[in-house]
């Protein structure tokens, strides 16, 4: 047939569907006799919860039922299992579905109220009353382990969550003899994820037995009917839950919530369907968020700016609650020491607890805040040994034939991290060589203008493809269509066409005749989830292995039915032909009907029933992509405004199956960054209370201020599994921020600003223009 689907620019099956309005997302099911809740949520950061007066709320009309924890039973006042293992964590405290005692950040559930609509369960829900004890909260988390903090929880020691510790090598030895030694402190801003489409659950018991199916747009929708069953003490048997389409989700849906537990619990109490979608003023206090951390480190570097170790400390704002464990601080810590093969790294991270949010890992989790602080150590060493930043770059990088590389890390599980492949000087010299060697002198010109251009360039590794595992079935029906069966659930990154790439190369179809099944528990007994950039991976290689092993046996039947030796048999066109002969073939779904049973007529002699296979590839050790970026932007020294003139990424993802698709992730994922570089700021007043909770307030990049992104692509495939692949979800936004920050501060060297946060808004670089000033007048 001569179509290889495998590393095609192959347009997304999904979107047919998606663009003439077809898709169907859980605010768009209709489901008759559904009921509709709105949440009562906390006021207060921190606060005691002295009574709780329903009465009025009742008695508003088209109000069915209105529930605080005591009228729920334990069941919603105990608190809720965790998303993954917490067995590091010093003070495991998780959310109650209702809160009963004590609330620990502004948007706790305390009371849901369900009506016959949204508009008359909000209308009540505002004439409930909740009696506050106001407790002083903790919100600057700079000083959250200070021993006079007032403590996030009230009957807490302290504010301390955990600690972890990162070390490698001689570091002592490393920096005592190190020609150089500098210095730095960085903070990074927590935001959120901000996905178009809000959270939302639909829960409805089944009519004719004990059963409960529950829709919820998150992440991994079988942890989810764990979670429940588990909360509920029902079997997992009797739950079914569905992600329907979901519109993004790049982390935060990937956390159990209250209202998963919440809106079952009301649906079995009221034998009725329950129905509650998240408004984007609750997205702003009760969908968990990331990334306000302090880091004060020093770097050793030898006398040509090679970069030798790194060591000094972290402190990472939980929020209120850990349901989601320490994975953003997890990944911050293992994401050292970067592309650089350090020969030492001593790093601490302290958690602490605040009446935030939960800080949980967005798009990156955390190594953007990792990767900003090597790079911006990795520029400090650069501007003070009066280098080229890319050289100290070539000179610091894992090299190469190192791979496989063991960087002296420890992974989540205590395994040791190894690089298994890459060549992260590719990435950096194709970006150098594509945005020209002309900057210095266009930046001169440019300045004897009047006009400050600034160049950046940052560098990262991800590892991608999360161990244990997801699997994937493929049956081929008697129609001759094949069908993929997957835990592995959607968000919007085009899963479904990857997949059917896969198969049909193996299976000699047409794409146009498969179809995918996902994200729904009765669809495939397993799933852990489409988070940390790993389904093409887990996923994509239990594709391979199913269609592989779907093939061998369609060979095999064939080879009897047309009498004829396997050797001599190809798939293609969607039958089994021999080789040579015209006309001598059976079609897959001749073969499948074959193997599906015929009464009276005995199976193939040592074949199972059905033209099928089911796999799990197993997810032992993780894929590192990498990358480089490089940015030119132009700042406004009189506002502030910065402007990105041009970005440039280098990339490495493995083997590509789509490229299309590999540059849709990093797009989004550089538009991400910029988000994060330049405007994502949420704010607290000192009592905790939001302020920026509307998009007025709280800014997103916009198309005019996302440039034109040029990707060129290095593929370093990996050993690890049998299609070469790595994730490519993230690597977008990992090293953006710091690649933009660095940049900025090329931009206004003459005026000796350095820029060790963000984001970085143009009051803030007006602000650091101004302390430049007055620590030095501009240079020229």
């Amino acid at each position: 047939m001569g179509v290889r689907y495998f590393g095609a620019e192959v347009r997304r099956i999904e979107d047919p569907r998606l663009i003439t309005g077809q898709g169907r997302y859980l605010d768009d099911l209709k489901i008759a006799g559904v009921l509709h809740a709105a949440f009562v949520r906390s006021g207060h950061a921190h606060a005691r919860i002295l009574g709780i007066d329903c009465a009025a709320a009742r008695q508003m009309p088209g109000v069915v039922a209105v529930y605080a924890a005591a009228d729920l039973g334990s069941i919603a006042s105990k608190p809720m299992p965790f998303t993954v293992p917490v067995g590091n964590i010093k003070q495991p405290l998780n959310y109650q579905p209702l809160a009963d005692r004590e609330v620990c950040h502004v948007g706790v559930p305390i009371v849901v109220v369900i009506a016959e609509s949204r508009s008359m369960a909000e209308d009540a829900a505002a004439m409930v009353e909740v009696d506050y004890e106001v407790l002083e909260a903790v919100v600057d988390w700079r000083k959250a382990l200070d021993p006079n903090s007032p403590r996030a929880h009230a009957e807490a020691p302290d504010n301390l969550v955990a600690s972890l510790h990162g070390r490698f090598g001689e570091v002592e030895a490393i920096f005592a003899n190190a020609p150089h030694v500098f210095a730095e402190t960085f903070e990074t801003h927590r935001g959120g994820c901000h996905s178009m489409e809000c959270r939302g659950v639909v829960a409805m018991p089944d009519p004719m037995g004990e059963g409960l199916t529950v829709w919820t747009s998150t992440q991994m929708p079988h942890m989810v009917r764990r979670l429940i069953a588990d909360h509920l003490g029902r079997e997992e048997r009797t739950v079914r839950v569905i992600a329907p389409d979901v519109g993004g989700g790049f982390g935060p849906k990937g956390v159990f919530y209250p209202e998963e537990v919440v809106l079952p619990l009301v649906a079995l109490k009221l034998q009725r369907p329950i129905k509650w979608v998240e408004d984007r003023s609750e997205h702003f206090v009760a969908t968990a968020q990331q990334r306000d951390q302090a880091w004060s480190l020093e770097v050793a570097a030898d006398r040509d700016g090679r970069l030798l170790g790194v060591r000094g400390r972290c402190l990472h704002d939980n929020g209120g609650y850990v349901p989601y464990g320490l994975v953003a601080a997890v990944t911050s810590l293992a994401a050292f020491p970067g592309p650089y093969a350090l020969q030492a790294v001593d790093v601490r991270i302290d958690i602490v607890f605040t009446n935030l949010v939960p800080n949980t890992p967005v798009r990156g989790a955390g190594r953007p805040t990792t990767c900003f602080v090597l790079e911006r150590l990795a520029d400090r060493v650069a501007r003070e040994l009066s280098i080229d930043p890319a050289e100290v770059r070539r000179r610091s990088f894992v090299r190469k034939e190192q791979f496989p590389y063991l960087t002296g890390m420890k992974a989540r599980d205590g395994s040791p991290i190894s690089y298994d492949s890459g060549d992260y000087h590719a990435c950096l010299e194709a970006v150098i060589v594509r945005a020209g060697d002309d900057f210095a002198e266009r930046q001169k010109t440019a300045l004897a203008q009047g006009r400050y251009l600034g160049r950046g360039i940052a560098s990262y590794t991800e590892d991608t493809g999360l161990a244990p595992f997801e699997g994937a079935a493929i049956r081929v029906e008697p129609s001759g269509k094949v069908v993929i069966a997957t835990g592995a659930a959607s968000q919007g990154q085009g899963h479904a066409t990857i997949f059917a790439q896969i198969c049909a190369d193996i299976l000699g179809v047409g794409i146009e005749d498969i179809v995918v099944e996902s994200a729904d528990t009765n669809a495939f007994p397993l799933g852990i989830g489409a988070i940390a950039s790993r389904t093409a991976v887990t996923a994509g290689s239990s594709v391979h292995q199913a269609a592989v092993a779907v093939r061998a046996k369609a060979i095999k039947v064939a080879s009897e039915m047309l009498e004829a030796s396997e050797a001599d048999l190809v798939l293609e066109d969607g039958a089994v032909r021999v080789v040579g002969v015209a006309g001598m073939n059976v079609p897959l779904g001749q073969i499948a009907s074959r193997l599906n049973g015929m009464s009276g007529i005995p199976m193939f002699a040592g074949l199972e029933p059905g033209l099928s296979a089911t796999a799990f590839y197993e997810a032992r050790k993780t894929t590192f992509a990498n990358g480089t970026h490089l940015v030119e932007v132009e700042v406004d020294v009189d506002t502030g405004r910065v402007e990105i003139m041009r970005y440039v990424v280098g990339h490495d993802c493995g083997l590509l199956i789509n490229p299309m698709l590999v540059d849709g992730q990093v797009r989004g994922g550089v538009v991400h960054g910029i988000g994060n570089a330049l405007f994502e700021r949420m704010i607290h007043d000192e009592n905790g209370q939001p302020v920026t909770t509307n998009y007025a307030d709280y800014l997103l990049p916009t198309a005019p201020e996302v440039p034109r992104i040029e990707i060129i692509h290095i593929q370093s495939p990996s050993p690890l599994n049998p299609i070469g692949v790595k994730g490519a979800g993230e690597g977008g936004t990992i090293p953006a921020a710091a690649c933009i920050i660095s940049a900025i501060e090329d931009a206004l060297r003459p005026f000796g600003v350095r820029v060790t946060e963000h984001p970085v808004s143009p009051a803030r670089i007006r602000q650091l223009i101004k302390a430049g000033l007055q620590a030095s007048p501009p240079s020229g």
